[in-house]
């Protein structure tokens, strides 16, 4: 596999790819699931509630929204991979968030939800063949490839899982 060019993706999601090292999203996608379960190992349901500012999400909150998106990318990797042309809608973030009720579920169910998800997203990327990757399709309105939508899916985790650590988990010392 080789890095996605600019053209294949909107200017949106740069800053996603860009977080991804090497050309191997398939590696990092597996790599970021046993970091995720080691980030989120022996942390409790009130470390899961813990939101560092007014208005910010909180732990939970985080963790179901890299899941819900990584659904959404797959989803449309899945489409464009299997040649369907048919222009993807967007979605509202904040809006899944809010009726994904988060908070009433455990924090565990989460990160066992995140890991079965990550563990199709790897089955459904690695059932690709070659000429899948450069495919194209619209999402959100913009081209994108299924190339990219590996990296995207890889880099929003990265993305999160940084804000987890720098953010939210600095304040809740682990138990």
């Amino acid at each position: 596999m080789k890095r996605p060019e600019p053209t294949e993706y909107a200017d949106f999601y740069a800053n996603y790819i860009s977080q991804v090292p090497g050309s191997d999203a398939l590696s990092v996608l597996e790599a970021q699931r046993v970091q995720m379960l080691q980030l989120f190992a022996g942390r409790s349901e009130r470390d899961g509630s813990f939101r560092y500012a007014p208005g910010k999400w909180t732990v939970k909150e985080v963790l179901g929204h890299i899941t819900d998106a990584e659904r959404i990318f797959t989803y449309r990797a899945l489409r464009i991979g299997r040649g369907d042309q048919t222009p993807l809608a967007s979605f509202e973030q904040d809006d899944f968030v809010k009726n994904g009720e988060f908070g009433k579920r455990t924090l565990s169910g989460l990160v066992e939800e995140f890991a079965a998800v990550r563990g199709a997203s790897l089955a459904l990327f690695r059932s690709f063949q070659e000429e899948a990757w450069p495919r194209r399709g619209v999402a959100s309105q913009k081209e994108v490839t299924v190339r990219a939508l590996a990296f995207i899916t890889a880099g929003h985790q990265i993305h999160h899982r940084t804000i987890l650590e720098e953010r939210y988990f600095p304040a809740i010392p682990r138990a």
